[in-house]
């Protein structure tokens, strides 16, 4: 069924996918007949704890090449069809050439489970992956809750559940908690985040007439988009998951709610933040190779995970800006941690905000024309078509037959704002509500308006933010 809902995109694009599957596998299996041969020939010695101890040790080298193999094969898959019209681009650009771009429609949620399986068999060559069947891990790759948008999880975490007999029965208590999280994250989709993201897409589809009211406007929208849009695909995961009795990780942990930039990637994409740091920072030295060594593996892993994200520099600069104010908040703590909380949260908003410009625009230089336009002190009234853009929104039924006036804007448009910013601050977020949570008329009520609600106001079409991972 994970093969199914995957194919219903694309059919064709299950090749790929199976075809990951099985590469994985057959690389993981080969890794571990290698460390079964070594300690088989381990204990026919007669010292044999000193033996088990060089065995690990020669599994590694022999295991070395396949596992480099391994990412190499992932990574080429990767870079082939996410990557490679940005290579030609930027070669054409570079050397003054004319190749054809290869137009490749991207394979949805490659980069999810392509890391996945990369984590799996880097695990593998440590020696840290039990046997599992094939079935199994198939599972574990296609699992479509977190197929396509994430979290990103790991094999311990997850397979043990899948065959664990006790999760095979419904469990009603589960079943509940799971509809009514699924239920906040379809609201916080399609109630806010979409609604926002009318506005966005006219404001960057029209960069140049923005002026500093406007612009200012369209980047906070982007901010509370993005984050009530991953957030939500996270929560709907996570729903999902808790009715087939899988508990899978927290990615989301109110990462708004933040005092510094070092805090704030702690609390957002919490699986993508553990995946660079035990596969690339952690292998790179971490920090234990001195400040100077620390700050390069930083500027790395951040440059790597705009990278990841999408095919294009403005992904690029946004990971090294983050890059950078982490660098800077590592080197600068002691000044940082006296900051009044107010004024630290406000300096990390205010940079994440600016930061997401880049991350949205389609070039560089549309986000350069954003940033211009904010800085500049040109301030006008709210464009109209902000207003055109919000009259979509679940509470357009306010706006029915009501002539558009110059204060109605700030009423109704203002509504969202204040609203979104309330919700992210003095709210629990979902995984409080998860432990709090108790199979009640209330929470049934809320879940149930908030599922209609939504499927009420869904137009039908729906931005996937996350189409370029």
């Amino acid at each position: 069924m994970s093969l199914w809902f995957y194919g219903y995109f694309n059919p064709a694009y299950l090749l790929i996918i199976i075809a990951s599957v099985c590469i994985n596998f057959t690389f993981y299996t080969l890794m571990k007949r290698m460390q079964k041969q070594t300690m088989l020939e381990a204990v026919t010695e007669n010292d044999e704890l000193q033996n088990m101890a060089s065995a690990s040790i020669g599994h590694l080298k022999k295991c070395k090449p396949v596992m480099v193999l391994a990412v190499a094969v992932n990574l080429g898959i990767i870079g082939y069809f996410k990557y490679m019209d940005f290579f030609i681009e930027n070669v054409n650009a570079i050397a003054k050439t004319d190749w054809p771009l290869m137009h490749i429609v991207l394979p949805l949620g490659i980069s999810f489970f392509t890391f996945q399986q990369i984590s799996f068999v880097v695990d593998t060559y440590r020696g840290e992956v039990p046997t599992y069947d094939f079935l199994t891990y198939a599972c574990y790759v296609t699992f479509f809750p977190q197929l396509v948008a994430g979290p990103i999880v790991t094999h311990d975490e997850m397979i043990p559940q899948l065959t664990n007999p006790a999760k095979k029965h419904i469990n009603w208590n589960n079943m509940a908690m799971g509809f009514y999280i699924f239920a906040l994250g379809l609201g916080k989709k399609i109630l806010i985040a979409d609604v926002f993201g009318n506005a966005v897409n006219w404001g960057y589809e029209n960069v140049a007439d923005l002026k500093a009211t406007n612009a200012i406007l369209i980047a906070i929208a982007y901010y509370f988009q993005i984050y009530f849009d991953f957030s939500g695909y996270c929560d709907m995961a996570i729903g999902l998951g808790k009715m087939l009795n899988i508990e899978l990780p927290v990615n989301f942990d109110s990462p708004y709610k933040s005092l510094s930039i070092a805090e704030f990637w702690k609390r957002w994409h919490k699986t993508l933040t553990r995946f660079f740091t035990r596969y690339v920072y952690i292998p790179l030295g971490g920090n234990r190779k001195g400040k100077v060594r620390t700050i390069v593996n930083i500027f790395i892993v951040f440059f790597l995970s705009g990278l990841w994200h999408g095919a294009a520099w403005t992904f690029v600069l946004w990971g090294v800006m983050n890059g950078i104010f982490v660098i800077i908040n590592r080197i600068f703590k002691k000044q940082f941690d006296a900051m009044h909380p107010a004024l630290g949260w406000m300096i990390t908003q205010v940079f994440t905000c600016l930061a997401w410009v880049f991350f949205r625009a389609e070039t560089v230089s549309d986000a350069i024309k954003v940033i211009k336009q904010i800085l500049y002190v040109d301030f006008t009234n709210i464009d109209v078509n902000i207003l055109y853009a919000f009259q979509t929104s679940p509470l357009k039924w306010l706006l029915d037959g009501t002539p558009v006036t110059r204060s109605l804007p700030f009423i109704y448009v203002g509504l969202y704002y204040i609203g979104a910013l309330f919700i992210l601050l003095g709210f629990k977020n979902s995984y409080e509500k998860m432990k709090a949570f108790k199979p009640n008329w209330k929470n049934m009520i809320w879940a149930g308006f908030l599922m209609a609600a939504s499927i009420l106001s869904f137009s039908g079409i729906s931005t996937f933010l996350y189409f370029n991972f």
